[in-house]
Protein backbone atom coordinates (compact mmCIF):
# COMPACT_ATOMS: atom_id res chain seq x y z
CA UNK A 1 0.00 0.00 0.00
CA UNK A 2 1.25 3.30 -1.08
CA UNK A 3 2.05 6.23 1.76
CA UNK A 4 -0.02 9.01 1.89
CA UNK A 5 1.50 12.56 1.33
CA UNK A 6 -0.05 16.07 1.65
CA UNK A 7 1.34 18.95 0.07
CA UNK A 8 0.26 22.07 1.49
CA UNK A 9 1.59 25.33 -0.34
CA UNK A 10 0.24 28.80 -1.02
CA UNK A 11 2.39 29.38 -4.23
CA UNK A 12 0.83 26.52 -6.83
CA UNK A 13 3.49 26.17 -8.47
CA UNK A 14 5.74 24.76 -5.81
CA UNK A 15 2.63 22.84 -4.84
CA UNK A 16 1.92 20.79 -8.25
CA UNK A 17 5.87 20.22 -8.99
CA UNK A 18 6.66 18.64 -5.62
CA UNK A 19 2.77 16.43 -6.30
CA UNK A 20 4.33 15.59 -9.65
CA UNK A 21 7.46 14.59 -8.08
CA UNK A 22 6.33 12.86 -5.56
CA UNK A 23 3.70 10.68 -7.68
CA UNK A 24 6.03 9.82 -10.19
CA UNK A 25 7.64 7.59 -6.89
CA UNK A 26 4.47 5.86 -6.41
CA UNK A 27 3.47 8.07 -3.53
CA UNK A 28 -0.12 8.86 -2.95
CA UNK A 29 -0.49 12.26 -3.24
CA UNK A 30 -3.23 15.44 -2.31
CA UNK A 31 -2.77 18.99 -2.33
CA UNK A 32 -4.19 22.40 -0.32
CA UNK A 33 -3.19 25.83 -0.93
CA UNK A 34 -3.12 26.68 3.16
CA UNK A 35 -3.29 25.39 6.49
CA UNK A 36 -6.72 25.85 7.13
CA UNK A 37 -7.91 23.67 4.10
CA UNK A 38 -5.07 21.13 4.95
CA UNK A 39 -6.09 20.61 8.40
CA UNK A 40 -9.99 19.65 7.32
CA UNK A 41 -8.20 17.04 5.05
CA UNK A 42 -6.54 15.89 7.76
CA UNK A 43 -9.21 15.87 9.84
CA UNK A 44 -11.29 13.58 7.21
CA UNK A 45 -8.44 10.95 6.39
CA UNK A 46 -5.04 9.96 7.72
CA UNK A 47 -1.68 11.01 5.64
CA UNK A 48 1.65 9.26 6.61
CA UNK A 49 3.10 12.61 5.56
CA UNK A 50 2.65 16.55 5.46
CA UNK A 51 5.04 18.21 3.88
CA UNK A 52 4.03 22.25 4.07
CA UNK A 53 5.24 25.45 3.87
CA UNK A 54 5.81 27.92 7.20
CA UNK A 55 4.58 31.10 5.68
CA UNK A 56 0.73 30.98 4.68
CA UNK A 57 -2.19 32.71 4.48
CA UNK A 58 -5.36 31.37 7.11
CA UNK A 59 -3.07 29.13 9.12
CA UNK A 60 0.66 29.06 9.17
CA UNK A 61 2.81 25.94 8.65
CA UNK A 62 3.52 26.40 12.46
CA UNK A 63 -0.06 26.58 13.57
CA UNK A 64 -0.93 23.60 11.02
CA UNK A 65 2.05 21.61 12.99
CA UNK A 66 0.77 21.95 16.47
CA UNK A 67 -2.94 20.82 15.02
CA UNK A 68 -1.57 18.09 13.68
CA UNK A 69 0.61 16.87 16.52
CA UNK A 70 -2.35 17.15 18.47
CA UNK A 71 -4.75 15.44 15.82
CA UNK A 72 -2.79 12.55 14.64
CA UNK A 73 0.51 12.16 16.28
CA UNK A 74 1.37 9.72 14.39
CA UNK A 75 1.54 11.43 11.00
CA UNK A 76 4.63 12.82 9.95
CA UNK A 77 5.28 16.40 9.50
CA UNK A 78 8.30 18.05 7.00
CA UNK A 79 8.61 21.83 6.86
CA UNK A 80 9.63 23.86 3.76
CA UNK A 81 11.29 27.21 4.46
CA UNK A 82 13.11 29.83 3.47
CA UNK A 83 16.71 30.26 4.75
CA UNK A 84 15.89 33.73 6.55
CA UNK A 85 13.01 31.57 8.42
CA UNK A 86 15.46 29.22 9.33
CA UNK A 87 15.32 29.96 13.33
CA UNK A 88 11.44 29.11 12.63
CA UNK A 89 12.37 25.78 11.02
CA UNK A 90 14.21 24.87 13.96
CA UNK A 91 11.89 25.73 16.88
CA UNK A 92 8.93 23.35 14.42
CA UNK A 93 11.61 20.67 14.43
CA UNK A 94 11.85 20.83 18.26
CA UNK A 95 8.25 21.28 18.34
CA UNK A 96 7.34 17.93 17.01
CA UNK A 97 8.37 18.10 12.84
CA UNK A 98 10.22 15.62 11.47
CA UNK A 99 12.81 17.29 8.72
CA UNK A 100 12.90 20.83 7.03
CA UNK A 101 13.99 21.38 3.63
CA UNK A 102 15.32 25.17 2.12
CA UNK A 103 13.92 26.91 -0.43
CA UNK A 104 14.17 27.10 -3.46
CA UNK A 105 13.02 23.00 -2.95
CA UNK A 106 15.59 20.71 -4.30
CA UNK A 107 13.60 17.94 -5.43
CA UNK A 108 16.36 15.14 -5.77
CA UNK A 109 16.92 16.06 -1.68
CA UNK A 110 13.51 16.18 -0.80
CA UNK A 111 12.98 12.51 -2.26
CA UNK A 112 15.64 11.34 -0.25
CA UNK A 113 14.46 12.84 2.85
CA UNK A 114 11.41 11.26 1.95
CA UNK A 115 12.44 7.91 1.43
CA UNK A 116 14.46 7.72 4.41
CA UNK A 117 11.46 9.33 6.93
CA UNK A 118 9.14 6.34 5.44
CA UNK A 119 12.11 3.91 5.77
CA UNK A 120 12.50 5.37 9.82
CA UNK A 121 9.07 4.87 9.84
CA UNK A 122 9.02 1.14 8.32
CA UNK A 123 11.71 0.47 11.04
CA UNK A 124 9.68 1.61 14.23
CA UNK A 125 6.57 -0.20 12.98
CA UNK A 126 8.18 -3.72 12.48
CA UNK A 127 10.17 -2.90 16.15
CA UNK A 128 6.50 -2.13 17.58
CA UNK A 129 5.08 -5.34 16.27
CA UNK A 130 8.00 -7.23 17.64
CA UNK A 131 7.87 -6.17 20.40
CA UNK A 132 4.42 -6.51 20.89
CA UNK A 133 4.87 -10.47 19.65
CA UNK A 134 7.55 -11.17 22.52
CA UNK A 135 5.39 -9.34 24.68
CA UNK A 136 2.57 -12.21 24.05
CA UNK A 137 5.26 -14.55 23.64
CA UNK A 138 6.43 -13.95 27.47
CA UNK A 139 3.58 -13.13 28.72
CA UNK A 140 2.55 -15.31 31.87
CA UNK A 141 -0.46 -16.17 30.22
CA UNK A 142 1.45 -18.67 27.46
CA UNK A 143 2.61 -20.36 30.78
CA UNK A 144 0.10 -23.39 30.20
CA UNK A 145 -1.61 -24.89 32.66
CA UNK A 146 -4.76 -24.58 35.06
CA UNK A 147 -3.88 -26.62 37.91
CA UNK A 148 -3.73 -24.89 41.41
CA UNK A 149 -0.21 -25.27 41.58
CA UNK A 150 0.60 -23.59 38.49
CA UNK A 151 -1.70 -20.76 39.31
CA UNK A 152 -0.49 -19.89 42.70
CA UNK A 153 2.54 -18.98 40.03
CA UNK A 154 0.66 -16.60 37.77
CA UNK A 155 -0.20 -14.68 41.07
CA UNK A 156 2.82 -14.55 42.55
CA UNK A 157 4.39 -12.92 38.75
CA UNK A 158 1.14 -10.64 38.80
CA UNK A 159 2.20 -9.83 42.37
CA UNK A 160 5.67 -9.39 42.07
CA UNK A 161 6.38 -7.82 38.20
CA UNK A 162 5.84 -4.13 38.73
CA UNK A 163 8.36 -4.34 41.87
CA UNK A 164 12.11 -4.00 41.17
CA UNK A 165 11.86 -6.81 44.37
CA UNK A 166 14.81 -9.44 43.65
CA UNK A 167 13.66 -12.65 42.69
CA UNK A 168 14.85 -16.27 43.18
CA UNK A 169 13.06 -18.93 41.03
CA UNK A 170 13.36 -22.59 41.81
CA UNK A 171 12.68 -25.81 40.62
CA UNK A 172 13.94 -29.14 38.57
CA UNK A 173 15.41 -28.85 35.29
CA UNK A 174 13.33 -28.72 32.93
CA UNK A 175 10.27 -26.92 34.61
CA UNK A 176 9.91 -23.56 32.96
CA UNK A 177 12.17 -21.12 34.68
CA UNK A 178 13.57 -18.78 32.54
CA UNK A 179 9.91 -18.51 30.80
CA UNK A 180 9.06 -17.38 34.28
CA UNK A 181 11.81 -14.95 34.73
CA UNK A 182 11.02 -13.47 31.05
CA UNK A 183 7.31 -13.16 31.97
CA UNK A 184 7.95 -11.20 34.69
CA UNK A 185 10.84 -9.33 32.88
CA UNK A 186 7.72 -8.51 30.18
CA UNK A 187 4.95 -7.99 32.33
CA UNK A 188 7.16 -4.92 34.39
CA UNK A 189 8.52 -1.11 33.61
CA UNK A 190 11.54 -2.30 32.03
CA UNK A 191 9.67 -4.39 29.15
CA UNK A 192 11.39 -2.31 26.68
CA UNK A 193 15.01 -2.18 28.36
CA UNK A 194 17.06 -5.28 28.49
CA UNK A 195 16.80 -8.82 29.02
CA UNK A 196 20.29 -10.02 29.29
CA UNK A 197 20.30 -13.73 30.33
CA UNK A 198 23.38 -15.44 31.98
CA UNK A 199 24.35 -19.42 32.27
CA UNK A 200 26.45 -19.26 35.64
CA UNK A 201 27.44 -22.91 34.62
CA UNK A 202 28.19 -22.51 31.57
CA UNK A 203 31.26 -20.07 31.72
CA UNK A 204 34.31 -21.01 32.90
CA UNK A 205 35.34 -20.04 36.28
CA UNK A 206 38.02 -18.08 35.03
CA UNK A 207 35.64 -15.69 32.19
CA UNK A 208 32.89 -15.63 34.35
CA UNK A 209 33.80 -12.25 36.60
CA UNK A 210 34.95 -10.62 33.53
CA UNK A 211 31.87 -11.41 31.14
CA UNK A 212 29.93 -10.28 33.98
CA UNK A 213 31.49 -7.58 35.04
CA UNK A 214 33.63 -6.48 32.04
CA UNK A 215 37.15 -5.63 32.24
CA UNK A 216 39.38 -2.86 31.37
CA UNK A 217 42.48 -2.82 28.78
CA UNK A 218 45.48 -5.10 30.09
CA UNK A 219 43.36 -6.19 33.09
CA UNK A 220 44.92 -9.77 32.25
CA UNK A 221 46.66 -11.57 29.54
CA UNK A 222 44.54 -11.28 26.61
CA UNK A 223 42.67 -8.23 27.64
CA UNK A 224 43.63 -6.48 24.66
CA UNK A 225 40.32 -3.76 24.67
CA UNK A 226 38.12 -2.63 27.31
CA UNK A 227 34.98 -4.87 27.55
CA UNK A 228 31.52 -4.21 28.65
CA UNK A 229 30.19 -7.05 30.75
CA UNK A 230 26.62 -8.57 31.35
CA UNK A 231 25.42 -6.29 34.25
CA UNK A 232 26.22 -3.21 32.19
CA UNK A 233 24.50 -4.71 28.75
CA UNK A 234 21.36 -4.93 31.32
CA UNK A 235 21.66 -1.46 32.72
CA UNK A 236 17.50 -0.44 32.94
CA UNK A 237 16.21 -3.84 32.39
CA UNK A 238 16.83 -7.60 33.66
CA UNK A 239 19.90 -9.65 34.30
CA UNK A 240 18.90 -13.31 34.71
CA UNK A 241 21.07 -15.50 36.52
CA UNK A 242 20.21 -18.61 35.52
CA UNK A 243 21.63 -21.47 38.52
CA UNK A 244 23.07 -19.21 40.07
CA UNK A 245 24.59 -21.94 42.68
CA UNK A 246 27.10 -22.43 40.16
CA UNK A 247 28.70 -18.92 40.77
CA UNK A 248 32.32 -18.97 42.07
CA UNK A 249 32.34 -18.45 45.58
CA UNK A 250 34.60 -15.45 45.26
CA UNK A 251 31.92 -13.71 42.53
CA UNK A 252 29.34 -14.17 44.96
CA UNK A 253 30.91 -11.52 46.70
CA UNK A 254 30.97 -9.07 44.31
CA UNK A 255 27.73 -9.90 42.99
CA UNK A 256 25.94 -9.48 46.57
CA UNK A 257 27.40 -5.41 46.54
CA UNK A 258 26.02 -5.00 42.87
CA UNK A 259 22.38 -6.18 44.26
CA UNK A 260 22.91 -3.79 47.76
CA UNK A 261 24.90 -0.97 46.30
CA UNK A 262 23.41 -0.72 42.92
CA UNK A 263 27.12 -0.57 41.88
CA UNK A 264 29.46 -3.07 40.03
CA UNK A 265 33.74 -2.54 39.41
CA UNK A 266 34.96 -3.70 36.05
CA UNK A 267 38.44 -6.13 36.52
CA UNK A 268 41.08 -4.50 36.44
CA UNK A 269 39.89 -0.91 37.88
CA UNK A 270 39.14 0.01 41.50
CA UNK A 271 36.17 2.24 40.42
CA UNK A 272 32.45 1.56 40.78
CA UNK A 273 30.44 2.29 38.68
CA UNK A 274 26.63 2.80 38.50
CA UNK A 275 24.30 0.57 37.32
CA UNK A 276 20.23 0.45 37.61
CA UNK A 277 19.21 -3.58 37.15
CA UNK A 278 16.68 -5.84 38.34
CA UNK A 279 18.19 -9.03 39.17
CA UNK A 280 15.88 -12.66 38.73
CA UNK A 281 18.14 -15.83 39.98
CA UNK A 282 17.16 -19.31 38.91
CA UNK A 283 18.39 -22.53 41.14
CA UNK A 284 17.52 -26.54 40.73
CA UNK A 285 19.11 -27.37 43.83
CA UNK A 286 18.02 -26.56 47.41
CA UNK A 287 20.00 -23.36 48.31
CA UNK A 288 19.49 -23.68 51.94
CA UNK A 289 21.48 -26.72 51.66
CA UNK A 290 24.08 -24.84 49.68
CA UNK A 291 24.43 -22.72 52.19
CA UNK A 292 24.99 -25.22 54.99
CA UNK A 293 27.69 -26.88 53.17
CA UNK A 294 29.61 -24.01 52.60
CA UNK A 295 29.12 -23.43 49.01
CA UNK A 296 26.94 -20.38 48.79
CA UNK A 297 26.87 -17.32 50.69
CA UNK A 298 24.21 -17.00 53.26
CA UNK A 299 24.32 -13.17 52.70
CA UNK A 300 23.43 -13.09 48.80
CA UNK A 301 20.74 -16.03 49.78
CA UNK A 302 19.04 -13.68 51.76
CA UNK A 303 19.59 -10.70 49.20
CA UNK A 304 18.23 -12.92 45.94
CA UNK A 305 15.03 -14.66 48.60
CA UNK A 306 13.37 -11.20 48.41
CA UNK A 307 10.63 -13.22 46.61
CA UNK A 308 11.24 -16.92 45.59
CA UNK A 309 8.61 -18.29 43.31
CA UNK A 310 8.71 -22.41 43.21
CA UNK A 311 7.65 -24.16 39.94
CA UNK A 312 6.05 -27.18 40.66
CA UNK A 313 7.35 -30.78 39.04
CA UNK A 314 4.50 -32.39 36.47
CA UNK A 315 3.72 -34.73 39.25
CA UNK A 316 2.00 -32.20 41.40
CA UNK A 317 0.08 -30.61 38.20
CA UNK A 318 -0.60 -33.99 36.41
CA UNK A 319 -4.06 -32.17 35.69
CA UNK A 320 -2.14 -29.72 33.20
CA UNK A 321 -0.33 -32.37 31.01
CA UNK A 322 -2.95 -32.90 28.44
CA UNK A 323 -3.12 -29.09 28.53
CA UNK A 324 0.43 -29.08 28.04
CA UNK A 325 0.65 -32.34 24.94
CA UNK A 326 -2.09 -30.05 23.07
CA UNK A 327 -0.10 -26.92 23.19
CA UNK A 328 2.76 -28.28 21.84
CA UNK A 329 1.21 -30.63 19.35
CA UNK A 330 -0.23 -27.46 17.81
CA UNK A 331 3.03 -26.03 17.79
CA UNK A 332 4.81 -28.49 16.12
CA UNK A 333 2.03 -29.20 13.88
CA UNK A 334 2.09 -25.55 12.39
CA UNK A 335 6.09 -25.70 12.29
CA UNK A 336 6.25 -29.44 10.35
CA UNK A 337 3.27 -28.65 8.35
CA UNK A 338 1.52 -32.35 9.84
CA UNK A 339 -1.93 -32.47 9.54
CA UNK A 340 -2.79 -33.98 13.11
CA UNK A 341 -6.06 -33.77 14.41
CA UNK A 342 -4.64 -34.67 18.57
CA UNK A 343 -3.90 -37.50 21.00
CA UNK A 344 -5.46 -40.54 21.40
CA UNK A 345 -6.94 -42.00 24.41
CA UNK A 346 -4.22 -44.77 24.86
CA UNK A 347 -1.37 -42.52 24.04
CA UNK A 348 -2.61 -39.36 26.55
CA UNK A 349 -3.34 -42.40 28.97
CA UNK A 350 0.20 -43.17 28.15
CA UNK A 351 1.96 -39.62 28.91
CA UNK A 352 0.17 -39.32 31.98
CA UNK A 353 1.68 -42.60 33.44
CA UNK A 354 4.61 -41.36 32.70
CA UNK A 355 7.35 -40.59 35.11
CA UNK A 356 8.63 -37.17 33.65
CA UNK A 357 12.57 -37.08 34.88
CA UNK A 358 12.86 -34.29 32.39
CA UNK A 359 9.68 -32.33 33.45
CA UNK A 360 7.66 -30.02 30.59
CA UNK A 361 11.02 -29.71 28.48
CA UNK A 362 10.93 -33.07 28.39
CA UNK A 363 7.22 -33.21 27.36
CA UNK A 364 7.78 -31.01 24.63
CA UNK A 365 10.47 -33.07 22.68
CA UNK A 366 8.82 -36.67 23.24
CA UNK A 367 5.49 -34.14 21.41
CA UNK A 368 7.63 -32.98 18.91
CA UNK A 369 8.80 -36.32 18.50
CA UNK A 370 5.85 -38.29 17.80
CA UNK A 371 4.50 -35.20 15.53
CA UNK A 372 7.55 -36.27 13.10
CA UNK A 373 6.76 -40.03 13.13
CA UNK A 374 3.00 -40.07 12.89
CA UNK A 375 0.86 -40.85 9.74
CA UNK A 376 -2.34 -40.53 10.57
CA UNK A 377 -4.58 -38.34 11.90
CA UNK A 378 -4.37 -39.07 15.70
CA UNK A 379 -0.62 -39.62 17.75
CA UNK A 380 -0.89 -43.33 18.96
CA UNK A 381 1.40 -45.21 21.32
CA UNK A 382 3.04 -46.08 18.07
CA UNK A 383 4.47 -42.91 17.62
CA UNK A 384 5.40 -42.38 20.96
CA UNK A 385 9.19 -44.30 22.46
CA UNK A 386 8.75 -48.05 23.21
CA UNK A 387 8.96 -46.86 27.41
CA UNK A 388 5.94 -44.78 27.14
CA UNK A 389 3.61 -47.93 26.23
CA UNK A 390 1.07 -47.72 29.09
CA UNK A 391 1.62 -50.03 32.25
CA UNK A 392 0.21 -53.34 31.25
CA UNK A 393 0.86 -55.04 34.82
CA UNK A 394 -3.68 -55.15 34.96
CA UNK A 395 -5.47 -56.58 31.76
CA UNK A 396 -8.67 -54.82 31.50
CA UNK A 397 -11.36 -56.67 30.18
CA UNK A 398 -13.49 -55.31 27.57
CA UNK A 399 -16.36 -57.34 26.64
CA UNK A 400 -17.28 -55.07 23.69
CA UNK A 401 -14.41 -56.71 21.63
CA UNK A 402 -14.07 -59.68 19.76
CA UNK A 403 -12.61 -62.59 21.52
CA UNK A 404 -9.91 -62.48 18.44
CA UNK A 405 -9.20 -59.07 18.96
CA UNK A 406 -8.82 -59.42 22.80
CA UNK A 407 -6.28 -62.14 22.04
CA UNK A 408 -4.27 -60.27 19.85
CA UNK A 409 -4.28 -57.04 21.96
CA UNK A 410 -3.32 -59.36 25.16
CA UNK A 411 -0.41 -60.82 22.83
CA UNK A 412 0.50 -57.67 21.31
CA UNK A 413 0.77 -56.36 24.75
CA UNK A 414 2.71 -59.48 26.72
CA UNK A 415 5.20 -59.32 23.84
CA UNK A 416 6.08 -55.45 24.38
CA UNK A 417 6.48 -55.70 27.78
CA UNK A 418 9.09 -59.11 27.30
CA UNK A 419 11.12 -56.95 24.59
CA UNK A 420 11.01 -53.62 27.11
CA UNK A 421 12.34 -55.51 30.14
CA UNK A 422 14.82 -56.88 27.83
CA UNK A 423 16.32 -53.81 26.44
CA UNK A 424 14.59 -54.75 23.20
CA UNK A 425 17.07 -57.31 22.89
CA UNK A 426 15.15 -60.08 20.60
CA UNK A 427 17.39 -63.03 21.16
CA UNK A 428 16.53 -62.90 24.90
CA UNK A 429 13.23 -61.80 24.00
CA UNK A 430 13.15 -64.95 22.53
CA UNK A 431 14.21 -67.62 24.96
CA UNK A 432 12.20 -65.69 27.79
CA UNK A 433 8.97 -66.28 25.55
CA UNK A 434 10.38 -70.03 24.45
CA UNK A 435 9.60 -69.59 21.17
CA UNK A 436 11.85 -69.58 17.86
CA UNK A 437 13.34 -65.99 16.69
CA UNK A 438 11.73 -66.80 13.56
CA UNK A 439 8.74 -66.88 15.34
CA UNK A 440 9.51 -63.66 17.18
CA UNK A 441 10.07 -61.70 13.69
CA UNK A 442 6.75 -63.13 12.69
CA UNK A 443 4.86 -62.21 15.47
CA UNK A 444 5.97 -58.72 15.62
CA UNK A 445 5.30 -57.92 11.67
CA UNK A 446 1.43 -60.20 12.42
CA UNK A 447 0.70 -57.61 15.29
CA UNK A 448 2.77 -54.54 13.90
CA UNK A 449 5.12 -54.07 16.69
CA UNK A 450 7.86 -51.41 15.30
CA UNK A 451 11.19 -51.31 17.32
Amino acid sequence: MAFKILVVDDEEIIRDSISYILETEGYEVEKAENGKIAYDKIKEKHFDLVITDIEMPAMKGTELLEKIKTLDPQTAVIIITAFGSLDTAITALRNGASDYILKPVEFDELLIKVKRLFEVKDLLIENKVLREEINRKYDFDNIVGKSPAIKKVFDMIQAVAETDSTVLISGNSGTGKELVARAIHYRSKRKNKPFIAVNCGAISENLIESELFGHKKGAFTGAISDKEGFIKAADGGTLFLDEISEMPPQLQVKLLRAIQEKEYTPVGTTQSLPVNVRFVATTNRNLEEEVKAGRFREDLYYRLNVVEIHLPSLKEREEDIPLLADHFLNKYRKELNKNIKGIDNDAMRALLAHEWKGEVRELENIIERAVIFCKGEYISTDDLPPSFVPDRGNFELNFSNSLEDSVRKFERDFIMRALESNNFNKEKTADILKVGLSTLYRKLKELDIKI
